[in-house]
This record gives C-alpha cells, sequence and structure tokens, in this order.
C-alpha cells in the first residue's frame, strides 16, 4: 500500500511577511533598494533581479492586485522591526495597584507615614487601593473609617482622584485613587 504524498512540501507556518521563494503569485508590483517604483514584473525576474543585487524580495503588501513586493536586505529588516517593538515596549508604563492598609485608629504618626507612602506610589503613576479593616465592635462605627478614608483623599487631593469611592465589603472598607490627569502631563 502507497501512501500519497502532495507534490510541494507545505509552506512553513511561520509570521510575517513572505519572503524569496515563498512568494507563490505569478507578477509582484516591485519596489527598488532606493524605494523607486520599478513597476509589474513577473515573480521570477523580479527574485532574478533581488538576487543579483544581493537582496531578498519581500511582500509587502500581499492583499494588492498585483502584490507589492519590495528588494531589500531582509536581515536588516527583522533587525529594524525588532528595534521598533524594543523601543514601542520601553515607553509603555505598566499602571500597577499598590495597597495601602490602615485601621480606623490609626495614629497621627502612621497616618502621616501611610498618607506619604500613598503620594509617592501616585508620584510614580500608579494606582492605591485604600482597604480599612474594621475588627470586632470597630464595624458598628463605620463613620470613623469614612473620616478616616476621607483624611487620606484630601492629603492627596492634589496630585490624584479618587476612582472608586470608600465602600464598605463585609469588615473591610474600600477606596481607589488614581493619578490626576493634569498630574501626567507634567
Amino acid at each position: 500500500m502507497t501512501i500519497a504524498r502532495p507534490p510541494f512540501p507545505a509552506a512553513p507556518n511561520r509570521e510575517g511577511p513572505r519572503v524569496n521563494e515563498e512568494i507563490r503569485v505569478p507578477q509582484v508590483r516591485v519596489i527598488d533598494a532606493a524605494g523607486e517604483m520599478v513597476g509589474i514584473m513577473s515573480t521570477r525576474e523580479a527574485l532574478s533581479r533581488a538576487f543579483s543585487e544581493g537582496l531578498d524580495l519581500l511582500e509587502i503588501s500581499p492583499t494588492a492586485e498585483p502584490p507589492v513586493a519590495k528588494i531589500l536586505d531582509y536581515g536588516k529588516f527583522k533587525y529594524e522591526q525588532q528595534k521598533k517593538r524594543n523601543e514601542a515596549r520601553k515607553k509603555q508604563k505598566v499602571i500597577e495597584i499598590k495597597e495601602v492598609k490602615v485601621r480606623p485608629g490609626t495614629g497621627e504618626h502612621d497616618f502621616q507615614t501611610k498618607a506619604k507612602a500613598v503620594r509617592s506610589f501616585l508620584e510614580e503613576g500608579d494606582k492605591v487601593k485604600v482597604s480599612l479593616r474594621f475588627k470586632g465592635r470597630e464595624v458598628a462605627h463605620q463613620e470613623l473609617g469614612s473620616k478616616m478614608m476621607h483624611r487620606i483623599r484630601e492629603s492627596v487631593d492634589d496630585i490624584a482622584k479618587a476612582e472608586q469611592t470608600p465602600r464598605l465589603e463585609n469588615r473591610q472598607m474600600i477606596m481607589i485613587l488614581a493619578p490626576s490627569k493634569q498630574r501626567d502631563t507634567k
């Protein structure tokens, strides 16, 4: 029993544009290495022209009619693309949510320390989750928790806005602060 094999090897599964022999259309619109439009020619002719210059043929726009191909150094092209991706990754800022925990009876000095931590997180561009935990019978005095949250919000009012106002979840009051937009532009 013989197993039938396909006449051509399957095209490699890879991302990105097709290069050189991977371009399987009869005609392409060619742009030379200097960026000048050469015109429409057969793919074989374009490949031989690219190889004679010691370069590659890269399919830029496969959906065009006929597809657009450019003569260039493919290794250099890949290197430039990688550099652009790395540069974009460097510029993006991942916003983290930092958490600061307080209690309704937090002392003045501890409060100042916590407020300073909240301020530094916000200045770095991170969001801050302020959580206030009630223990035992403290839950009966939620107004103390509300006052504490209000004091924290007032201490950083110049650089932050409340993304989520204080709300009670079981025995915990939670507020989320985010850097204000005017701070981001400075």
